[in-house]
């Protein structure tokens, strides 16, 4: 087995784990935070924000599991990454370490899939006509 199709698991079973562990918590408790990340967290959670969070963190990992749409799947985790490890760096240096983790198991994933990514790391890209893709659909919807 290749090192991306390795690193493509372990990053879908990470967030399918802990995204059902919320959801259905099955993972033995944490201690509780530092004082510092209180605050962050009561509003993060009490906002419904975590909960769609760990939805896409769901279905972005069933998607690495799957081998389908991986490079959506690592381009919605990507944002939820680098949240993970600022508040670990700067709230709850304990978990640094799995945050830098999973921030590997990322780079070396997509790394491997860099050829999807490249149109989008173009400084300047023109965009289709809206109309002309329209007409070509609306003609494949008829044939």
């Amino acid at each position: 087995m290749k090192v991306s199709s390795i690193a493509r698991i372990l990053l879908g079973l990470g967030f399918v784990g802990f995204a059902l562990n919320y959801f259905v918590p099955f993972l033995p408790p944490q201690p509780a935070p530092p004082a510092e990340a209180l605050p962050f967290l009561a509003g993060f959670g009490g906002s419904g924000l975590l909960t769609l969070v760990k939805v896409i963190e769901l279905g972005a990992g069933l998607a690495l599991l799957a081998n389908r749409f991986v490079p959506l799947a690592l381009a919605l985790l990507a944002p939820i990454i680098v949240g993970i490890l600022a508040v670990h760096l700067l709230l709850m240096p304990a978990g640094t370490p799995i945050a830098v983790g999973f921030l590997a198991l990322e780079l070396v994933t997509a790394w491997s899939y860099r050829a999807a990514f490249a149109p989008m790391l173009r400084a300047r890209v023109t965009p289709d006509p809206i109309v002309p893709a329209l007409a070509r659909a609306r003609e494949h919807a008829h044939a």
